[in-house]
């Protein structure tokens, strides 16, 4: 791969695909033998989805969260936390196996990880928790299936890794359908809460085969400096009224003489749902007719101001070039003062600690780090953020089963209850102490301990919350309750395409991000983009689209 243009959450371990589908996918396939069924093009059923429900516990948030997908905002942590569960909800279960990626750095075993042995006297068994760095993780799935040593709840990588994937989850994995269909899930309270969109995407072959790991529905447009951008003229970013203020913008940011630049990495995202583009895939719902986002004229036009803007040397000198492994290294260079803007998913902006808030307010307290917003009268926002992934059950009987989805309940617990407070915080006075505010503050061995990932099990909406700036929750707060009414639907949710769910993200991917890149960088002009376009169709994006029409045609059951 020659480098990175536009990085986002998925493209961020996508790009890695190419190791981890060639390991993954032959044994994958060997070990599900004939056993599994061969996926097809068809709408996702919807009647079978489990029925969202509120989920209260009793906090009066500071903002209000709605209808509509905008999170609650908390400015102070409840000082009486309430329970999310019923007594120990797995006493008496034998022990559960669960391996998860992780992006944190390993956690100290159970015997020294208070946190661990507290979440297990209050569940009443054993959870042995194996931790596999992201990286590494498609390499780990793939070795559990051939092995034929599942554990009982497993992550499904997010780099994709068996092109039959409807066909491995009815050979291998528990359906879910008679536990959590309809009013069904309301045994599981918590789970009760995820949104239908999250529970589409864990839908396959008709049946629910997946938990979600919930996100916000959208994961925004990265992170912006709002000092810098002031002292460049704009002080609210409604101020950038389209491409031609954008552009101006960007210069002013950039300054090779001082080591300061508007970019670090990839804009395309930015620029893309500026212009309206898609996410991904657009249907008519006239025609029935579906394009992809690299064939509209809003995409295009994305691309070419990005290489302009490449041309006026307004990104950070090699960022262009890096790819998701090299996460770290661009957005230090943001977090670190030498760039106005970066594009991560809206996750890592309140995270405790390590999220941008957190982290450059240790660099420079002058830093004023805000979520940057889709710019100009074509700007929409993407159901990009939907979930993160699915976690999977393995084929148990029925007893069994009803108590991984205990623990899945669990882990789904919502803000301000013991079960989340344990999870994100570990232990009052071991991992954590409550600041003068009554906020959680986690101590060096608690930074430890939480890195368990209890939250890949599975996870509602998430509420907002800092422990140390009220502002920056407001900014969040505010900037969901602008994204929200502009977020497009991602199609594909309702529907089955078998050669986009083994290479839209993988090879497909690959195609479509080098030909930008190489344009972005100047190694190619815009008169190669219809090349670009005509090699991604020929090889395979038309069998993606055939098979998305097929499936819209015959409509959602």
């Amino acid at each position: 791969m020659s480098g990175s243009t536009q990085i986002n959450r998925r493209t961020l371990f996508r790009w890695s695909a190419g190791i981890g589908l060639g390991v993954a996918a032959a044994p994958l396939l060997a070990a599900c033998g004939d056993g599994g069924t061969t996926a097809k093009a068809e709408a996702k059923t919807t009647s079978l989805l489990p029925t969202t429900t509120v989920r209260n516990i009793g906090l009066k948030p500071d903002l209000a969260g709605t209808a509509a997908g905008v999170p609650q905002g908390f400015f102070a942590y409840p000082a009486q936390l309430q329970r999310a569960t019923t007594g120990t909800p797995l006493k008496g279960a034998k022990p559960i196996s669960a391996v998860m990626e992780t992006f944190s750095p390993l956690p100290p075993a159970r015997g020294k990880n208070a946190a661990w042995q507290a979440i297990e006297k209050l569940l009443g068994t054993q959870v042995n928790v194996t931790p596999v760095p992201a990286d590494d993780y498609p390499t780990k799935f793939s070795t559990m299936v051939a092995s034929d040593s599942l554990p009982d709840i497993f992550m499904y990588p997010e780099t994709g890794g068996v092109d039959n994937k409807s066909g491995f989850l009815a050979a291998k994995c528990a359906d879910l359908t008679p536990y959590l269909a309809g009013d069904k899930v309301k045994d599981y309270p918590n789970l009760a809460a995820i949104p239908k969109g999250a529970w589409q995407g864990a839908t396959f072959g008709s049946k629910i085969f997946g938990i979600p790991i919930t996100r916000i529905g959208t994961a925004g447009v990265g992170f912006y400096r709002h000092d810098l951008f002031a002292k460049a003229g704009v002080t609210n970013l409604d101020q950038i009224t389209d491409v031609d203020r954008f552009t101006e913008l960007a210069k002013a940011l950039t300054n090779p003489k001082q080591h300061q630049y508007a970019f670090s990495a990839g804009i395309t995202n930015l620029l893309a749902a500026s212009t309206g583009s898609p996410y991904f895939w657009a249907m008519d719902a006239k025609t029935g007719k579906w394009t992809y986002w690299l064939e509209t004229d809003a995409y295009r036009s994305a691309i070419e101001t990005a290489a302009k803007l490449y041309k006026a040397g307004c990104f950070y000198p090699g960022t262009v070039e890096m790819v998701g492994a090299q996460k770290a290294q661009y957005t230090n260079l943001f977090k670190n003062g030498k760039a106005a803007y970066v594009y991560d998913g809206m996750p890592n902006y309140l995270a405790p600690g390590v999220g941008y808030v957190d982290s450059m307010a240790a660099i420079d307290k002058s830093f004023d780090v805000r979520p940057m917003l889709p710019f100009g009268p074509d700007a929409v926002s993407w159901q990009d953020n939907v979930s993160l992934q699915n976690t999977h059950i393995k084929k148990a009987d029925g007893a069994r089963v009803k108590e991984i989805l205990k623990l899945a309940d669990f882990a789904a617990s919502p803000f301000g209850s013991v079960e989340y407070t344990l999870i994100t915080f570990g232990t009052e006075g071991v991992d954590y102490q409550r600041d003068a505010k009554g906020n959680p503050v986690l101590t060096k061995q608690g930074a430890q301990d939480i890195t368990v990932p209890w939250g890949k099990l599975a996870s509602g909406v998430p509420a907002f919350f800092s422990t140390t700036s009220e502002d920056a929750v407001r900014y969040v707060h505010d900037a969901y309750t602008k994204l929200i009414p502009m977020l497009r639907p991602d199609v594909t949710l309702g529907y089955t395409s078998p050669t986009w769910d083994s290479k839209g993200y993988g090879s497909l991917y690959t195609i479509h991000q080098d030909g930008v890149k190489d344009i972005i960088a100047g190694r190619k002009s815009m008169s190669d983009y219809d090349a670009l376009v005509k090699k991604w169709r020929n090889a395979g994006g038309d069998t993606c689209r055939a098979e998305f029409e097929k499936a819209s045609a015959k409509g959602t059951k």
